[in-house]
C-alpha cells in the first residue's frame, strides 16, 4: 500500500527519464524491477495482495518478479507502448524502464532512434560473478554510447552479504568498462529478493555507504533540452517566391531570430536571417527555436543546397568525408568498396565502408575482429567515407544530426551512430578555406549580380591526366568557344602562376604538390569570386594531379568542379571525373560535350522569355 511518504513523492512528472535494464536472464532483473515497484508504491492499489493471494492458492513461493509481469500487463491494457517498457513516477520524474530481451529489437530501435536510453542498469549477480554475459552487456551499452551507467551487484544474501566478494566483482568489472571509457557512476551491492538497497538502506551491509538503486535513479542527469542546445537547422528546401528565396527546413536543436548570422556547412556561406516567414500569422514571428519547421529569409542571397545544415559560426558542425560509427545492419551483407547511399537529416551523399573494426552478433551478442562484410542483424564498428563532404555532429553530443540510415540500391537496409570523426587528407585545407570564407570581405556585387549580367555562374573545367593527352589543347579550344559565346571565361594556366606567385619558392618547395595546389586553388577561388568560367588543367602537378585536383575542390568549395579526365587509352579516372574523354580525335565534339555538360549542371543559363534562368541550388 501506498504510504504517505510515498505519495507526497509521486507528484506528476516534470520530465521524463528511459533507462535500460540489461543483465542475464537470471541475474534478477524482473525481481528488481517488481521490488522497485512495489517499494516506491508505484503499484495499483491490491495489486501486490492479489498475486501474494494467488501464489497461496497455486502453492508456490511469492516472488517479486511476478509483480512485475503483472505491472507489465496492467500497462499493457492501459496504454500503447513497447511491451519491453514499464514506467513509474518519483520525486517529479516519470522512469520508463526498457527492458531488453531482446538485443536485436531493442539495438535496432536505439540506433534509428526509436529509442533512446539515457541510462542504463546494468546487473550482475553476485554468486556467479562477472560472466561473458556480463561483458557483452557492457560492450553493448558502450556501442549505443550509453554514458551513464550503474552497475547492480544482486543477490548479495547468497554470498553473505560479503564485501570482499563485492569489491572484487566491482574491481574486475570497472577495469573492463575502462576498456570502452564507460565509467559506472555507482557499483551497488543489493539483495532484490529481500529489498536490500533497492529502495531503503540495507542493514545487512553497514560497510557500504553509497546511494540505493533509487537514490541512485535520481542521480542520472537528463540532457539539455533541445531547445537550449547549439542550433542545428538542416536545409530541406530552398523555395523561390516572389521575390524571395526561402529556406525551409525543421530545427533540430536550438534557437534562431531575425538578425541572427548562420553559417551553412559544408559549404562555409555565411549569411543573416532576414525574416521568418509564416503564413496568415501577424506579426510575423521573430524567432524560432527546436522542433518547428520554418521557412526562413536571408539579408544576401547565397547559393545553398538541400543537406546543409546552418549553425550560429562559435559552435558549428564537424565536417569531413570519412568518420567513425557504430552501425545496425539489416539487408544483405554490407561489403567494404560497394557503393550505397547514406542519409543524414536532409543530406544525400554516396558513401562507402573504407573499413570494419569490429562486429557483433545480436543473436548471442558473439565478437569478432574485422572481415569484409557485415551480415543481416549485425552490429559493426565501421569507418564510412563519403563522395563529398558532409557535415555532421557525434551522436553524444546531437541526437539528430550523429544518427544516419544507409540505403542499399531502393532500400534502407541499416542505420548507425557517429562516434568519432576520421581525419581526412583534406582536413587542413578545408579548415583554411572555412577560416577565409567567415571572413571574406565582399563588395557590392553578389554572385547572384554577376551570374545575371554575365549569363551564367562561376565555375571551373579541371582537365587532368597524363602527359600529352591532349588537355592544353582542348583547355584552349573550351576557352575559345565560351568566349564567342559571349561567356566570360579565363584559362588558368599553372605555368604563369610558376613563373609568378611561385617565384619566391625554392626549388625543393615547388616539388611540394600540398603547397602548389594550395595557391594553385586560392587563385582560383578569387578568380571564380569574380564571376569566370574557369578553365585549367592538372599540368603543373605532373603525377600528383589525382592528389592536386581534390585539394583544388576542397579549396574553392562549393562552387561547381566540372572535372574532365583526359586518356590516351582506356583506364580509370579519379573519382568524381565528370566526363572521361579516352584518346580523343575531335576536339571540337569534346568541347561542345563540355558545354553542355555546364548546362546540365546550372552553370550555364537557359533562355526563357527574355531572360536568362539559372539553375543553381534551387
Amino acid at each position: 500500500m501506498t504510504t504517505k511518504t510515498q505519495a507526497a513523492t509521486i507528484t506528476k512528472p516534470n520530465e521524463t527519464m528511459q533507462i535500460v535494464i540489461v543483465g542475464h536472464v537470471d541475474h534478477g532483473k524482473s525481481t528488481l524491477l517488481g521490488r522497485l515497484y512495489a517499494d516506491t508504491g508505484s503499484l495499483p492499489e491490491g495489486k501486490l495482495e492479489k498475486v501474494q493471494a494467488i501464489c497461496r492458492q497455486q502453492g508456490k513461493e511469492f516472488e517479486y518478479a511476478f509483480l512485475f509481469d503483472a505491472f507489465l500487463e496492467e500497462q499493457e491494457q492501459g496504454i500503447t507502448i513497447d511491451t519491453a517498457r514499464t514506467f513509474f513516477n518519483w520525486n517529479g520524474r516519470q522512469y520508463i524502464i526498457i527492458d531488453a530481451p531482446g538485443h536485436k529489437e531493442f539495438l535496432k530501435n536505439m540506433i534509428s532512434g526509436a529509442a533512446r536510453a539515457e541510462a542504463a542498469l546494468l546487473l550482475i549477480d553476485a554468486f556467479e560473478g562477472v560472466k561473458e554475459q556480463s561483458k557483452k552487456h557492457g560492450y553493448l551499452l558502450s556501442l549505443l554510447g550509453v554514458r551513464q551507467v550503474a552497475v547492480v551487484v544482486n543477490k548479495m544474501d547468497l554470498v553473505g552479504y560479503r564485501r570482499d566478494v563485492f569489491d572484487g566483482i566491482e574491481k574486475e568489472y570497472r577495469d573492463y568498462l575502462g576498456q570502452f571509457k564507460v565509467v559506472p557512476q555507482q557499483v551497488i551491492p543489493v539483495s532484490a529478493k529481500l529489498g536490500d538497497n533497492i529502495v531503503a538502506r540495507s542493514g545487512h551491509m553497514p560497510w557500504y555507504q553509497g546511494p540505493t538503486v533509487l537514490d541512485t535513479l535520481g542521480f542520472f542527469r537528463k540532457e539539455t533540452a533541445r531547445a537550449e542546445q547549439p542550433l542545428r537547422f538542416p536545409v530541406q528546401d530552398v523555395y523561390k517566391f516572389d521575390v524571395r528565396r526561402i529556406i525551409a527546413g525543421r530545427i533540430t536543436a536550438g534557437r534562431l531570430k531575425v538578425g541572427d548570422r548562420l553559417v551553412f556547412s559544408p559549404s562555409n556561406k555565411v549569411a543573416n536571417v532576414k525574416t521568418i516567414e509564416a503564413f496568415n500569422i501577424e506579426p510575423p514571428p521573430t524567432e524560432a527555436q527546436a522542433g518547428q519547421s520554418v521557412g526562413i529569409t536571408l539579408d544576401e542571397q547565397i547559393f545553398i543546397e538541400r543537406g546543409e545544415i546552418a549553425s550560429h559560426q562559435n559552435d558549428i558542425p564537424l565536417v569531413s568525408t570519412a568518420f567513425r560509427a557504430n552501425v545496425f545492419w539489416l539487408g544483405r551483407p554490407l561489403e567494404r568498396g560497394r557503393k550505397y547511399q547514406l542519409r543524414l537529416a536532409t543530406r544525400e551523399v554516396d558513401c562507402e565502408v573504407a573499413a570494419i573494426h569490429r562486429i557483433i552478433d545480436t543473436q548471442d551478442l558473439d565478437q569478432r575482429q574485422g572481415g569484409r562484410a557485415v551480415e543481416k542483424n549485425q552490429v559493426a564498428e565501421l569507418t564510412l567515407r563519403t563522395k563529398w563532404p558532409i557535415a555532421f555532429d557525434l551522436s553524444a553530443s546531437f541526437e539528430a544530426t550523429g544518427r544516419f540510415v544507409i540505403v542499399d540500391q531502393y532500400d534502407i537496409s541499416g542505420g548507425g551512430i557517429i562516434t568519432e570523426l576520421v581525419h581526412d587528407e583534406q582536413e587542413f585545407l578545408r579548415e583554411e578555406a572555412r577560416r577565409r570564407d567567415f571572413a571574406w570581405v565582399k563588395g557590392e556585387v553578389s554572385a547572384e549580380d554577376r551570374a545575371q549580367q554575365y549569363g551564367h555562374r562561376a565555375a571551373i573545367v579541371l582537365l587532368t591526366g597524363g602527359r600529352h593527352t591532349g588537355k592544353s589543347f582542348l583547355a584552349r579550344k573550351l576557352e575559345a568557344l565560351l568566349v564567342a559565346e559571349g561567356r566570360h571565361a579565363y584559362l588558368l594556366d599553372g605555368e604563369n602562376l610558376r613563373r609568378g606567385l611561385d617565384a619566391d619558392l625554392a626549388e625543393s618547395e615547388r616539388s611540394d604538390t600540398t603547397e602548389m595546389a594550395r595557391r594553385y586553388g586560392e587563385v582560383a577561388r578569387l578568380l571564380i569570386d569574380t564571376g569566370l568560367i574557369v578553365v585549367s588543367t592538372t599540368n603543373p602537378f605532373g603525377a600528383a594531379y589525382r592528389d592536386a585536383a581534390q585539394a583544388i575542390r576542397t579549396l574553392v568549395h562549393p562552387a561547381p568542379v566540372i572535372a574532365v579526365h583526359m586518356s590516351k587509352t582506356e583506364e580509370e579516372p579519379p573519382p568524381n571525373t565528370d566526363l572521361h574523354f579516352s584518346g580523343p580525335q575531335d576536339f571540337d565534339e569534346a568541347a561542345r560535350r563540355i558545354i553542355e555538360e555546364l548546362k546540365r549542371r546550372g552553370v550555364l543559363a537557359h533562355a526563357i522569355g527574355s531572360k536568362p534562368t539559372f539553375q543553381y541550388s534551387i
